[in-house]
């Protein structure tokens, strides 16, 4: 296999992880409104009289305005902690509104980012299923207390109330923790009825099926719901797959969370271990307005007693870390695919240089350069095979013109030289090719890393989760590229040559879109190619031409 082969298999082979990815984002077009899933499956202990169905009739429509006298009485709030701003509606209690102190907008960076908002009908919601029992549409009273988090204060907790029928008295409670994204929502009945209740609960995330901002063909990435539970694990669902009701998860369990998933944030509702609780999915008819949520039972409530429920809710970005602390298997959110077992060390040692460097940007820079190190053997074998190839080429040449009529003669011949020659056809593209689940895992690393978002590293570059703003990176990309060929081979076929040399502008565009972290790593990663195949080809031409002289 001669080098411009080479090339191609390498080229080849990322352009079709690339067009891969693109292929899963648009080989189910975007479903026409239709009418959704008309009720939540049941709850699995069967103790509440069917609580989907209550579920769906307190489930609202996208665009629809809510009844008159809870629209002309709902009023919306503002809390503030160190991490986030958050708006609350006194209809139901829903978190209406959540911007992210600590990160900014994908097209404005002096603007905070928001996750939950009116323009995606992203909204938390969460409510009673029983009869006469308050919804996300019921009108609460905000208990008088402070909205925003203290200095001195470890949480701040936020009371909602509404009465029920017959003397029952409902508070929603949520709370927020210093430091964390974590929001812990209770729900608190008090039974002044004269007879038992056997309430379930249930909380939602709501958002239409739109790509989030900073979106493109180049770089697509998950949007949609996800349920993880211990038996089955991390299942994405994708909304087509809802609207045409062919969703397939795990409908109930004990165990695991529910989560709305985008780019580097995610919300996800969290139950307690051990505590039963059945997950759904549905769209809301005649809009591309979806809901996903877990319904879990709240212990009967006997005349004059209380009882309640809690769930805790993350809405933030997804650290690895902290999601970790949250529940098991939330950090798969982060999603490396099938290459997760490579993934998921190269970004521990990302985040370990990081640790010792203190920039993102140089953490890359010496993470490729170990990368390169490791892989050392394999490239100078690969190098070294080009370098003879390259060594070999006016032969071939003359091999090809010589026997331009007899294919099988030019086969033959072409063999004898690599035994003559000790060249292995293969020897420059295996290596390559070995090193390919690697470089896509590290691909996956720095796209899916919120770490790069807003993290600068120098001058211009001020966000590596961003494109070049000057477009320097990307442009050294395909000069780099460029470079890399003319230390290659010739090919003999002027229109050959002509093709080759048009790769690096073809293969190179698509960097142009690509967040700078990336552009750095495959400018650094290309950088160090050519230095060490330019001195092994300057190796392997002294030695030629010394071998040459010796036998002169």
């Amino acid at each position: 296999m001669d080098t411009r082969r080479l090339i191609l298999v390498m080229i080849f082979a990322f352009s079709s992880f690339m067009l891969w990815e693109n292929w899963q984002q648009y080989k189910h077009p975007k479903p026409v409104a239709e009418v959704a899933a008309n009720a939540a499956p049941a709850a699995a202990n069967g103790s509440a009289p069917t609580p989907s169905v209550a579920l769906q009739a307190a489930a609202p429509v996208a665009g629809e305005a809510p009844a008159a006298a809870a629209a002309a009485a709902a009023e919306t709030f503002t809390v503030v902690t160190d991490l986030v701003k958050a708006t609350i509606s006194t209809q139901g209690g829903d978190l209406v509104g959540l911007e992210l102190l600590n990160y900014k907008e994908n097209d404005d960076k002096d603007r905070n980012f928001v996750l939950f908002d009116g323009k995606h009908q992203y909204f938390a919601q969460s409510g009673l299923i029983g009869e006469g029992l308050p919804s996300h549409r019921t009108v609460f009273r905000r208990i008088d207390g402070p909205l925003e988090m203290a200095a001195d204060a470890s949480e701040l907790k936020i009371r909602l109330e509404a009465d029920g029928p017959e003397g029952i008295r409902v508070a929603r409670t949520l709370t927020f923790k210093r430091g964390s994204y974590a929001i812990d929502v209770a729900w608190e009945i008090v039974n002044g009825s004269a007879k038992p209740l056997t309430p379930h609960a249930y909380f939602q995330v709501q958002r239409d099926d739109g790509e989030p901002a900073g979106s493109n063909m180049m770089m697509h990435t998950f949007t949609g719901p996800a349920v993880y539970t211990d038996a089955e694990k991390y299942q994405k669902v994708k909304f087509a797959d809802i609207a045409d009701k062919s969703a397939k998860f795990t409908k109930t369990a004990d165990n695991g969370w529910l989560a709305m998933v985008q780019h580097y944030f995610v919300a996800a509702w969290v139950p307690q271990q051990g505590v039963q609780r059945e997950y759904y999915m549905r769209k809301v008819d005649g809009s591309k307005v979806f809901q996903t949520g877990v319904i879990v039972p709240v212990a009967e409530i006997g005349p004059g007693t209380s009882a309640g429920t809690a769930v805790t809710l993350f809405a933030g970005p997804q650290e690895q870390a902290a999601l970790k602390q949250v529940a098991p298997g939330l950090d798969l959110v982060v999603d490396y695919g099938w290459l997760t077992l490579i993934a998921a060390p190269i970004f521990w040692a990302l985040q370990f240089i990081h640790g010792l460097v203190g920039n993102w940007g140089w953490a890359i820079v010496v993470l490729t350069i170990a990368i390169k190190l490791a892989f050392f053997p394999l490239s100078a074998a690969s190098y070294k095979s080009m370098a003879k190839m390259r060594l070999v080429t006016p032969r071939l040449v003359q091999l090809k013109e010589r026997y331009a009529d007899d294919r099988q003669r030019l086969n033959q011949e072409m063999m004898k030289l690599y035994q003559t020659e000790k060249i292995n056809p293969l020897g420059g593209c295996l290596p390559i090719l070995i090193q390919i689940p690697v470089f896509i895992a590290l691909y996956w690393v720095l796209l899916g890393a919120v770490e790069m978002r807003d993290a600068p590293w120098v001058g211009w570059i001020t966000d590596l989760a961003s494109p070049d703003p000057w477009y320097i990176l990307p442009v050294i990309m395909v000069v780099s590229m460029i470079i890399q060929m003319k230390l290659n081979p010739t090919p003999p076929d002027p229109i050959q040559a002509k093709v080759m040399m048009a790769m690096p502008f073809v293969f190179g565009i698509m960097f142009f879109w690509f967040p700078a972290g990336l552009v750095l790593y495959w400018v650094v990663n290309n950088i160090l190619s050519i230095a060490q195949q330019w001195q092994i080809t300057r190796m392997m031409e002294s030695g030629g031409k010394a071998a040459n002289d010796a036998k002169a």
